[in-house]
């Protein structure tokens, strides 16, 4: 568990945002640490998966020989050198606290390094400093009681923070930036497998997708068997100019399912939320709620995607056809927006019981079919703008039946738009 000294807390209002009034109240307010958290090796998470699902693994065995640590400091300690014990029962917070402590002697020269190596590395809260990289190894996953609060992640080359097969994860108050153009794979936050998550009271402004929640990819996620469930995404505001602001997948192989994502503004986007799988995942996502969703500038607002074909090699399943089930959306509102909604449903994966209810997107494009669906079944209570595509089924604000869609697979979309 990480924490830092308390730099600032922020709420979201649920009404129209002036952007220009919101970002610069908020950057000035978040004091910023300087501090660069780097979670590494991660980006060939299948290939790991790939290696122990014939294998096994040991959790608490000893770490194989890891990739070269980098050093990004004129100066690297080790936490070993403080006492430090990766061996899953010494308890290490006073060896962090001392690491911390001759780190920040070093500010005025460049700062320092602390590095931990693989291991299992027990420690109560402490707090970081200023002018410090703190680098995790590989095997950084199987954690729970997981706190990281009031802390600002800048410039990470990778996923900056992605908790894997993690329990009880809380994200509060932390920043995180990056470029905003090219710098792909620059995720935010990624949960991967995990369960009980709390990601609540941040700013995140990236170069790819500022949350993603994945489970695994293609064959090596189906037989790693993790879902990703009990989520909730609160509290937020969000810029990604060439991704998305929240997104499911596209490696949701385990599963993703009782998720909500409420109270959010995404500013400034390609996508404000995106689903999006493809066949040779497998897996589910399913009882997902969006509840109080704000689109400020976004191309597109609900995404919804079943032809993201990418795979990690040609051995995947062709015939692993995700489900896709009981997705709402309630209060739902913006302006600029180019497309609202284009959920892309197929013969295979269709889009099942999904709702609409409490929308109000202003739109920048006067054309028609911004409203785009195709395999989708769902309903649409009360009365939404832009009008709602013929593939749902239309109620009154009582919930009573007014309208039976004449066909689900209906197809209506445009990526021309």
């Amino acid at each position: 568990m990480v924490e830092t000294l308390p730099v600032g807390r922020f709420q979201l209002q649920q009404q129209r945002l002036e952007l220009k009034r919101w970002v610069p109240a908020f950057l000035s307010s978040h004091k910023t640490l300087f501090t660069v958290l780097w979670i590494a090796a991660f980006g060939s998470v299948f290939l790991w998966q790939r290696n122990i699902v014939g294998a096994g693994f040991p959790i608490f065995g000893k770490a194989g020989p890891g990739r070269p640590i980098p050093k990004m400091r004129p100066l690297a300690f080790n936490l070993t050198d403080f006492g430090g014990v990766g061996d899953g029962v010494t308890v290490n917070t006073a060896a962090f606290e001392r690491a911390v402590l001759a780190i920040s002697k070093h500010g005025k020269r460049g700062g320092a390094q602390l590095n931990v190596p693989p291991g299992k590395w027990l420690t109560a809260p402490f707090n970081l400093t200023s002018h410090m990289t703190l680098f995790l190894a590989e095997d950084i996953m199987w954690s729970s009681d997981i706190v990281i609060s009031n802390i600002t992640l800048r410039d990470s080359p990778f996923w900056t923070f992605h908790p894997y097969d993690c329990k009880n994860v809380t994200v509060r108050n932390v920043t995180i930036l990056a470029p905003i153009f090219e710098a792909p794979n620059t995720d935010g936050i990624d949960p991967d497998s995990c369960e009980d998550v709390v990601i609540e009271d941040c700013y995140i402004s990236v170069g790819d997708d500022a949350i993603a929640i994945k489970s695994g990819w293609d064959q090596y996620g189906i037989a790693y068997g993790r879902p990703s469930k009990n989520i909730i995404i609160r509290n937020l505001i969000v810029r990604s100019m060439v991704s998305a602001g929240v997104s499911i997948g596209s490696e949701m192989s385990g599963g993703v399912s009782n998720v909500t994502v409420e109270n959010i503004l995404v500013w400034s986007s390609r996508r404000a939320v995106r689903i999006k799988t493809a066949a040779g995942r497998g897996g589910y996502v399913k009882h997902i709620t969006y509840r109080n969703l704000t689109f400020d500038n976004a191309r597109v607002g609900i995404v919804i995607k079943t032809d993201y074909n990418e795979h990690p090699d040609d051995d995947f399943d062709r015939k692993a056809l995700p489900i896709l089930e009981d997705i709402s959306f309630t209060g739902v509102h913006g302006q600029g927006v180019r497309v609202p909604v284009r959920m892309h449903g197929s013969e295979d994966i269709p889009v099942r019981n999904v709702t609409f209810r409490d929308m109000s997107v202003g739109i920048t494009y006067k054309k028609k079919h911004i409203f785009q669906c195709a395999f989708v079944e769902g309903r649409v209570i009360g009365t939404i703008f832009p009008a709602p595509c013929e593939n749902l089924d239309r109620y009154d604000e009582e919930e009573r039946l007014v309208t039976r869609s004449a066909s689900q697979n209906v197809t209506d979309i445009d990526y021309d738009l």
